[in-house]
Order: C-alpha cells, then sequence, then structure tokens
C-alpha cells in the first residue's frame, strides 16, 4: 500500500493511502481495492450508462483538460477528488483547487496527484489542498516538510483569506478607528 501526505490544516501527518488511482480503464477490477479514484471521463461514461459508483469507495480525478463544470453538483458530493499534475510546471490545478474550496464549496478531501514534489505542498494547501500523493521516485518523509517551509503568509487565499498588511492594520488601528 502507498503513503500520502494527509493535512488537517494545523498539523500534517504520513498515512497509509486506502484509495487506488486508476490510470488503466483495466485498473476498475482490481482485487482488494476497494477505494477507487478513476478518471473524470470514466465516471461520466459510467454514469451516462445508467451505473452509478459506490459513493463512498469512489473519488475522481481531474486533468487540467476536462470539462466537468456541467457535473459540478455531482462531484462535489463525492467524499475524494483528486487533480493530476501531469507536471510540475503546470500551474492549473491550483486554480481548479481554490475555484472548487471557495466558488463551489467542496469541503471532501482534496488530493494532488500526479508531479507533486515537496516545493509545491506549502502552496497547495494554500490553494486547499488536504492530501498529497507525492512522486514515487521522491523521499515523502522528506515532502512532508515542505508544509512548514514558511512562517509567514504574505496573500490571502484559502487556509487564511486575510493578507497580512490587513492584519497589521488592526493591530495598529485602534478599535473604533477599524472599518473594514
Amino acid at each position: 500500500m502507498s503513503q500520502i501526505i494527509r493535512s488537517t490544516g494545523q498539523s500534517a501527518e504520513i498515512i497509509e493511502d486506502p484509495w487506488y488511482v486508476v490510470r488503466d480503464p483495466a485498473g476498475l477490477d482490481l482485487p482488494g481495492h476497494a477505494h477507487r479514484i478513476i478518471p473524470f471521463q470514466q465516471w461520466r461514461a459510467l454514469l451516462e450508462n445508467g451505473m452509478t459508483p459506490g459513493a463512498e469507495t469512489t473519488g475522481v480525478w481531474l486533468s487540467p483538460d476536462d470539462e466537468f463544470q456541467d457535473d459540478l453538483v455531482q462531484l462535489i458530493q463525492l467524499p475524494l477528488l483528486a487533480i493530476d499534475f501531469p507536471s510540475f510546471r503546470d500551474g492549473r490545478g491550483y486554480s481548479i483547487a481554490y475555484l472548487l474550496r471557495t466558488r463551489c464549496s467542496f469541503t471532501g478531501e482534496l488530493r494532488a496527484i500526479g508531479d507533486v514534489l515537496r516545493d509545491q505542498l506549502f502552496y497547495m494547501q494554500r490553494c486547499g489542498f488536504n492530501s498529497f500523493a507525492v512522486r514515487a521516485d521522491k523521499d515523502i518523509h522528506d515532502a512532508l516538510k515542505g508544509l512548514t517551509t514558511f512562517s509567514v503568509k504574505y496573500q490571502g487565499a484559502v487556509d487564511d483569506p486575510v493578507p497580512l498588511f490587513r492584519k497589521r492594520e488592526q493591530a495598529t488601528l485602534p478599535d473604533e478607528a477599524w472599518e473594514p
């Protein structure tokens, strides 16, 4: 069984991953994997054919090129959504995560999969990811340190929407002078 990093916001830990990411359509029938993360196109095809994948045992992974807007109502009901990073240079997954958390109010597990590296984890978490499947050739224990690399957050984001300059204004102005 593989391992992932799961973050609760205040802390993060390495855990055994109960989910299996299906990259090959034949992977749907693998014995011993009760929880599967299937590609969006495969999930949509199952729905179109009248099949309903198990809601608690099925997650969906989205690629940056997937057109999933019409299926958002059903997608945000799933327990897990994963966003694939085909390359660490492809930043579209950050935007997808941010929109899922802010505009769509997705509250389930949001996982980064694919070419996920230590240097990205802090920023991925700020965009709304709460679990990370680090690239197989990288040390997951070393990658875990990427969540604590920075101690100060200047910009507002999903995890802390108030930017630093606003916090400083609030701290220096008397209460009656502060008007948001």
